[in-house]
């Protein structure tokens, strides 16, 4: 059930101004999962949210030097207690991907929806994380063909390399809620 059009009942809204409408005619039909923490390993706090709504003082801590001034933004994160906002709606493009390629298609935020897991690829991603992915998944295939599921490091490889080596790959394809959903890696 969704509160609005391309927003998730359930999730905290936190909109993002990084984002605007996909090509005309374009079929949502990929979930790209991706890792971020800031700053980096840090698992609390606020800076996600003031990076996808371009709010991040880049003088707040030295890592994110090499943030200032970046326009990005998910469809979804997901925090480590299992918390889900959600920055832009799933009918609108979020700038999540970058340059990438899923397939033989280019510009995968055209076609995809980004979920942020919060995290860093040093550590596991938690039961409460999965089992709220589980529940996205089902509200997300309730309003949008999805057909398959990449990592970030999948679709812009030697660029990224996430959600990492902890993401449990084998667990989230035997979701029941991810039934048919394919990865091509």
């Amino acid at each position: 059930m969704t509160a609005a059009p391309g927003w998730i009942a359930g999730a905290r809204r936190v909109p993002s101004p990084n984002f605007d409408a996909r090509p005309a005619g374009a079929t949502i039909d990929l979930v790209v999962t991706h890792y971020i923490s800031l700053p980096p390993g840090c698992f609390r706090g606020d800076a996600i949210e003031r990076l996808f709504t371009n709010r991040l003082v880049a003088r707040a801590d030295p890592s994110f030097e090499a943030l200032r001034g970046l326009r990005v933004s998910t469809h979804f994160l997901i925090r480590r207690r299992g918390q889900l906002l959600q920055f832009v709606a799933t009918d609108d493009r979020a700038w999540h991907a970058g340059a990438s390629r899923f397939m033989d298609r280019e510009r995968c935020n055209d076609f995809s929806i980004g979920i942020e897991f919060e995290g860093d690829g040093e550590h596991r991603f938690t039961e409460s994380q999965y089992r709220r992915f589980a529940t996205l998944l089902a509200r997300l295939r309730e309003r949008h063909p999805l057909r398959w599921i990449a990592g970030h490091g999948d679709i812009a490889p030697g660029r990224k390399n996430d959600p990492g080596p902890f993401f449990d790959w084998e667990r989230v394809l035997a979701l029941p809620e991810a039934r048919g959903l394919v990865r091509p890696y």
